[in-house]
C-alpha cells in the first residue's frame, strides 16, 4: 500500500510539472503581441487537428477516406457551436447526433 501511494504521488509530481508549472511562470512574464496573438491560435489549431484526425480513415498505402457517420454527427454540432459557443451544447449535440446516426444507419 506504502509503495502505491508513492507511485500515485511520483505521478502526481511528474503529470503537474509540465502542465501546470509552465501557467505559473507564465503570469510573471509579459509576452510580446504577436507571441500572444501566436498562443491564442493553438487551441483551435488543436481541436481541429483532432477533428481531421478522427473524421478520417487511412487505410495503408490509400488515399484518406472519410467517415461517413461522423462527417454527418459533425454538421449539426458544428452548427450548434458557431451559434452558441456553449461547450456543454456542443458535446451533448455530438454524443446525440452520432447515437441516432448510429441507431438509424
Amino acid at each position: 500500500m506504502n509503495s502505491f501511494l508513492l507511485l500515485l504521488a511520483g505521478c502526481f509530481v511528474v503529470t503537474w510539472i509540465p502542465r501546470i508549472l509552465p501557467f505559473i511562470f507564465a503570469k510573471k512574464l509579459e509576452f510580446p503581441e504577436k507571441l500572444h496573438l501566436f498562443l491564442s491560435y493553438l487551441p483551435l489549431c488543436i481541436l481541429a487537428a483532432l477533428l481531421v484526425q478522427s473524421l478520417l480513415v487511412v487505410p495503408t498505402g490509400k488515399a484518406p477516406v472519410l467517415k461517413l457517420e461522423e462527417t454527418l454527427a459533425c454538421i449539426p454540432t458544428l452548427i450548434v457551436g458557431y451559434y452558441t459557443k456553449d461547450l456543454m451544447k456542443i458535446v451533448i449535440t455530438g454524443i446525440i447526433t452520432i447515437a441516432v446516426i448510429r441507431f438509424v444507419l
